[in-house]
């Protein structure tokens, strides 16, 4: 099987970084959901622990900044080119398939980089904070739910860019 070079770059935007925002996703969740302090108790883990919480919430981070720059900035211009056979408009040739555009790619153009934005805050606090996230179930519990909604909007718009990839592939 061979790729052009199109194709080997939404292979990398979709596939290849949508797979380490899972993985870090999973990561940094799990390990700040296991970052629970006993007051009152010394654990000796717990550096290890908020080390843990550190990489994978930067990790996310990272990727996902990675993510939506390869999508907006390489990926993206292929998909909007003013050519009958683009991607673009392919979709917005067929009645059933206009929406897909419309929304879904509306979704991955805007809503997709808040994904980012919110996973670089769960990253600034869990550097700045670590300790505070392992002492402050409160302040944990915002932290996840901000992480979780990071990661549904990255979904979201992996879903959408994966069905307007099966209707119109970047090739």
């Amino acid at each position: 099987m061979e790729l052009s070079y199109r194709e080997a770059m939404a292979l990398v935007h979709g596939i290849i970084l949508g797979a380490f925002i899972l993985l870090a996703f999973t990561g940094g969740l799990v390990e700040m959901w296991n970052l629970r302090a006993v007051e009152g108790i010394r654990d000796p883990a717990l550096p290890k622990r908020i080390l843990r919480v550190r990489i994978g919430t930067v990790a996310m981070a990272a990727v996902a900044w990675a993510t939506v720059a390869v999508g907006t900035f390489i990926v993206y211009p292929w998909y909007r080119e003013p050519t009958p056979d683009s991607p673009r408009s392919l979709l917005l040739a067929d009645p059933s398939t206009e929406e897909w555009h419309k929304f879904g790619m509306e979704w991955k153009e805007h809503i997709g980089w808040i994904s980012p934005i919110l996973a670089t805050v769960v990253a600034v606090a869990a550097v700045l904070y670590g300790r505070r996230l392992a002492t402050d179930s409160r302040f944990r519990y915002i932290m996840m739910a901000i992480f979780i909604l990071a990661f549904v909007v990255a979904a979201i718009a992996g879903i959408f860019g994966a069905l307007i990839t099966k209707k119109a592939p970047v090739t």
